[in-house]
C-alpha cells in the first residue's frame, strides 16, 4: 500500500486560508488516516469519503512534509485520473466478488 501526494499546487481560499493546494490520496482507507494523522491533519477533513476519489486537501507545507515523510509524488494532470479510476474498477471488482 502507498500514499501519493500530487502537485496540482492550486492557489484557493478555503476558509482565512490562502494557498497552493494539492491532494494526499493512498491506495487504502485506512492507510490515508493513519498518514494523515501523522501529518496533523483532522479526520473530518477528509474529502468524498468512501469514494475512490477520497482524499485530504494539503497545501504546499504538508505537501512537502508528506513528501518527506514518505508519500510518492503523483502528477495531477497524467496520474490521478487514472489512480482514481484504478481504484473504482477494484471496488466494482470486489463487488462482483461478493456476489
Amino acid at each position: 500500500m502507498t500514499v501519493y501526494v500530487d502537485d496540482m499546487r492550486r492557489r484557493a481560499r478555503v476558509g482565512r486560508t490562502v494557498a497552493r493546494w494539492s491532494h494526499l490520496v493512498a491506495d487504502h482507507p485506512a492507510e490515508l488516516a493513519a498518514f494523515a494523522a501523522r501529518l496533523g491533519l483532522r479526520p473530518e477533513w477528509l474529502q468524498d469519503k468512501g469514494k475512490p476519489s477520497e482524499h485530504y486537501d494539503v497545501t504546499d507545507p504538508k505537501r512537502l512534509q508528506a513528501l518527506a515523510l514518505g508519500a510518492v509524488p503523483m502528477s495531477y494532470l497524467t496520474e490521478m485520473g487514472r489512480f482514481i479510476a484504478a481504484k473504482r474498477q477494484n471496488a466494482n471488482a470486489d463487488r462482483g466478488n461478493d456476489r
